[in-house]
């Protein structure tokens, strides 16, 4: 049978600290009892780490019609370090599980002859994404391209990286930083949960 010690509060003896149970017990909070927080927890839940936010500090020129991963080299926060801005541009998280990744770029031609913009996303060095637009009947000097994907991660050796594609009639294409105001931009964080 189960003993039940009624008491209004617990202190530790020491002042510093208390455990409650030992490694391997089970703590069960019913159904309908409230827990209220009025200091710091620390442990409870997780938090979306490993993730970063990056961006393109200065113009990236492409070669017209071929798949260039974008030198995304300026960084915004990396929380564990798992983003290689200054050699391989791709983020390889050290933790297992599903990661929410975005990019944006900012595609542009010298002339108004824009035909194709396009936004990939590798993983493990193959296409994995990759998302269009078509302005084959009205060409244009330049055009965003923005996409969100959920990535299963192991967090050994995964790893995904961002490429962009222009067609443009053979005109010099290029990525537009815009003085690094963050137009082309790469990022991932850890869900949880899921």
């Amino acid at each position: 049978m189960a003993s039940i010690l009624k008491v209004d509060k617990l202190d530790p003896q020491s002042g510093t600290a208390l455990e409650i149970g030992t490694s391997g017990d089970t703590i069960t909070i019913p159904s309908g009892a409230t827990i209220v927080n009025s200091g710091t927890a620390t442990g409870f839940g997780g938090d979306n780490t490993p993730s970063f936010f990056a961006y393109l500090s200065a113009d990236q020129t492409l070669s017209d019609g071929v798949a260039t991963k974008i030198q995304i080299d300026t960084e915004i926060y990396d929380t564990d370090g798992c983003y290689d801005n200054s050699s391989n541009y791709r983020f390889t998280p050290t933790t297992a599980g599903k990661y929410l990744t975005f990019g944006s770029l900012n595609l542009f031609c010298d002339t108004s002859n824009l035909k194709v913009a396009m936004i990939m996303f590798y993983k493990n060095g193959a296409l994995l994404y990759e998302t269009h637009d078509n302005y084959a009947a009205n060409y244009l000097r330049g055009t965003s391209q923005t996409q969100t994907i959920i990535l299963d991660m192991n967090g050994s050796s995964d790893y995904v990286e961002i490429y962009g594609k222009i067609e443009g009639n053979s005109t010099p294409s290029v990525i537009k930083a815009e003085n690094g105001d963050r137009r082309c931009s790469f990022g991932a964080y850890k869900l949880i949960g899921v």
